[in-house]
Order: C-alpha cells, then structure tokens, then sequence
C-alpha cells in the first residue's frame, strides 16, 4: 500500500513539474525540451546510480533540493522496513510539498487570457 501511495504522489508531482515547465514555453517542441533539463539531473543525482551520501558535497547540496532523491529514498525505506518509518514520512510530506509547490508556481505563471 504504501508503494503505491508512494508512486501516486510520484506520479502527480511529475504532473505539477510537467505543468509548471510547459508555463514557460511557447510550443509543444519547447515544452518537450525543458524535459531534459528537469528530469536528467533529478535521475542522475537522486541516489539511483550512486549513494547520495558518497557525492560531493556540491552534488549532494543540489540533490538534497530535488524532490525525486526523496522520492526514492522513500520507495529505499519501503523495501528495508516493514512498517513505516519517520524517515518515509517525512519524504513523502516533501514529495506533497513539492507537488503543492509546483501546482502553484504553474497557476502563477499561466498566461491569462482576458477578451
């Protein structure tokens, strides 16, 4: 259960991300574009490949501000306990934070249209 409450929250903050990135752009091939710059650095820095807490410390400082390292360390959490832990909680409340966040920078930058 707690997998996939992990992964729904996974999965709307990439929605919020996705909404917030499309505000800047122009076009669909834009909006395409900015997936690199989001998702790339957020995989390779978020623990997948290497522990975050053997980075450099530079690295480790701009993992520690992207929501997919908490993100996997909360599934990391799920598969070494079976109950739930603080640690699992207090990823998941920044995983939701930072969906909040998201979804509201996007409604900030949404261009309106008045006529």
């Amino acid at each position: 259960g707690l997998v996939v409450l992990i992964a729904i929250a996974n999965a709307v903050l990439g929605v919020a991300l996705g909404l917030f990135c499309s505000a800047f752009a122009r076009t669909e091939f834009q909006a395409v574009q900015f997936m690199p710059v989001v998702v790339l650095p957020q995989a390779l820095l978020c623990g997948l490949f290497v522990p975050r807490d053997q980075m450099a410390g530079w690295l480790e400082a701009i993992s520690n501000v992207m929501p997919m390292s908490y993100a996997v360390e909360a599934l990391q959490e799920v598969g070494a306990h079976a109950e739930p832990t603080g640690t699992l909680w207090r990823d998941l409340g920044i995983v939701v934070g930072c969906v909040i966040v998201a979804l509201v920078a996007a409604a900030a930058t949404l261009r309106r249209r008045t006529g």
